[in-house]
């Protein structure tokens, strides 16, 4: 806890005190451009990586970066995040993050069918990236499994921006182009970062 107490001071004294217009007007609401879906992996944090400031992205962190597809009784907190980031707080751009050696990707990949799950809750989650899966092994199976695991971190950020489009009102955003959807990918061994849209 000290740790946490020492960075929070250092925090309020550098950034919080020397930056007053910032954070007044962050004080009675929000107004980020972006919607980030970023891996929960310690490496990887977006804010930190990209040079983002308080206030300008609203982002949710899970394992491996996935978006579920919209299901009203599934994944409920990922659905929330969702509607108000772009019902609410109007955001215009939604990112989906993948990364180098990503542990949930490497977990998708590694998946046997018939086998038990090692984990309550990690197989299940990943598994929302199956298709990405089936399409890398069935185009890169010759490949080794690092190299496997390098695209299937591309393929999983795909399926996700696909599965952002079953959300009525994402797709709303899309159709009237008020909303655009990105792909990004950081490779924390090499220092790069690359951004598509599908």
């Amino acid at each position: 806890m000290e740790r946490l107490r020492t960075g929070f001071d250092k925090f309020k004294t550098e950034v919080y005190d020397q930056k007053p217009d910032l954070f007044e007007p962050l004080k009675d609401n929000q107004e980020p451009t972006y919607l980030l879906f970023a891996c929960a992996d310690s490496r990887v944090c977006p804010s930190v990586t990209l040079g983002l400031e308080p206030g300008e992205a609203f982002t949710v962190r899970n394992i491996g970066a996935m978006v579920p597809c919209y299901c009203k009784n599934k994944h409920t907190g990922v659905g929330s995040a969702i509607e108000y980031a772009v019902c609410a707080l109007k955001v215009k751009v939604i990112v989906v993050i993948g990364h180098s050696r990503c542990g949930g990707i490497k977990a998708l990949l590694s998946l046997k069918d018939g086998e038990d799950d090692s984990f309550h809750f990690v197989e299940d989650w990943v598994r929302i990236g199956f298709s990405a899966k089936k399409k890398v092994k069935d185009e890169c199976c010759d490949l080794p499994f690092e190299d496997q695991c390098a695209i299937l971190e591309k393929e999983a950020v795909n399926v996700s921006l696909q599965n952002l489009s079953t959300y009525p009102f994402v797709k709303e955003g899309v159709a009237n182009r008020t909303l655009k959807l990105v792909g990004g990918h950081y490779d924390f061994v090499s220092g790069k970062f690359d951004t598509w849209e599908l």
